[in-house]
Parts: C-alpha cells; structure tokens; sequence
C-alpha cells in the first residue's frame, strides 16, 4: 500500500492545541471525516495502522480525512480525560473540519477505544455517518441507544483484545441495529489483513 502523504497542521481548541494531519483528495463531495485512534495510554496514536488504513479507503472514496492525536498524546497538549475529554478533541476536530470544507457532512470513523470516542461523538453531533473497526462497546450501557445515523461495525472474529461477541450482542440490542460486518480470522490489529479492512470500509462508504 502506498504512503499516504498528508498536511500535518496543529488544530487549536478550547483545550489546547492538537496535532492532526489533513488527507485531501482534491475532489469534489459531499463529505469529509473525522478519524480516532486507539487508546492513549497503551500506544494508541494517529499513525496507528488501521487508522491510516481506514483514511487510506475515504481517500480512494474521494472524502478528505482529519486524522488527529487525543490530547496528551504525540505534540497534542493536556492529558488522557477517560474518554470524555477525547470526545470533545474529536468535537473540535469536527468543527474545525466544517470550516475547512464547507457545506459537507462529517463521516466520523474510530478504531478499538477511538471506536468508542466516534459512536460517543455521534450522539453529540449531526453525523452522516459512523463507521467503528473493533470498537470498544464495554464502555457503553447495554440500553445504549443508536445513534442517528447510518452505522457501521467492523469486527473480527479472532479478536484478542475487544470481546467479538460482545460485540455483536451489544449491537443487535440498538434500535436500528448497525451494520455488523465479520471478518472472519481476524486479529484485533489486523495482522496481514489490512487490505480487507480497506476494502470493508470501501464497500461501507460506496454501498452503505
């Protein structure tokens, strides 16, 4: 897979200063999307592989991407706030991707606890779209309601680090339920399967 070759930019909030980097297309539509990265305190950043695997599939959609480290992580200022500070980083992070590309809509994607932070995030905002790789849905009540808008989970059945069938079960009790998409022998970071995630999250954005 190629290098993505990004605008690192710092984005200022109510908080501090966060640093992102900018994946744009160049093209013309109706999106653009905000992405989370895994937990901070076990190595979680931007760079993370399945974070710039997932940017990697919105740019070949053609939808400019925000990728951005939470605070206190990499050159972003503050500290780990339990993932209700991250939720407002992301929030931020959205507004600014609104003034950027104006007139769009907000996909907004997350990875294990930036899962978590995106599905958060969507209750908190007008989302167009959510998509989740391996989130982190233990954090959440069981009655946790759907967000309102489309919803995608993708899971894979060898995950060592977020329970699959917590997964599952925790999404078959929202109303609408999500979109569960299975990979099949997949680990939680997945390990030599990347290209299918691209591809899953191709589909995901092109045929709901």
């Amino acid at each position: 897979m190629a290098v993505l070759r990004g605008e690192p930019l710092c984005i200022e909030t109510p908080s501090g200063t966060l640093e992102a980097v900018v994946e744009d297309p160049g093209a013309d539509g109706p999106h653009y999307a905000v992405i989370c990265h895994p937990h901070p305190l076990y190595g979680g950043t931007m760079d993370n592989k399945v974070v710039t695997t997932v940017a990697r599939a919105l740019h070949d959609c053609e939808v400019p991407t925000v990728r951005f480290n939470f605070r206190g992580v990499g050159r972003s200022s503050g500290s780990y706030d339990q993932g209700i500070g991250e939720t407002a980083d992301a929030a931020a992070v959205a507004t600014w991707g609104a003034l950027r590309w104006p007139g769009r809509n907000v996909i907004v994607a997350g990875f294990s606890f930036g899962g978590y932070v995106a599905l958060r995030l969507a209750y908190e905002i007008t989302a167009d779209r959510l998509i989740a790789v391996a989130p982190a849905v233990l954090r959440f009540d069981a009655n946790s309601r759907a967000p309102n808008c489309p919803f995608t989970i993708i899971q894979g059945d060898a995950d060592e680090v977020v329970d699959p069938q917590a997964v599952i079960a925790w999404a078959s009790g929202l109303s609408p339920p999500p979109t569960v998409r299975v990979l099949q022998g997949v680990s939680h970071f997945f390990h030599g399967r990347l290209q299918e995630l691209r591809d899953t999250v191709v589909d995901a954005i092109r045929n709901g």
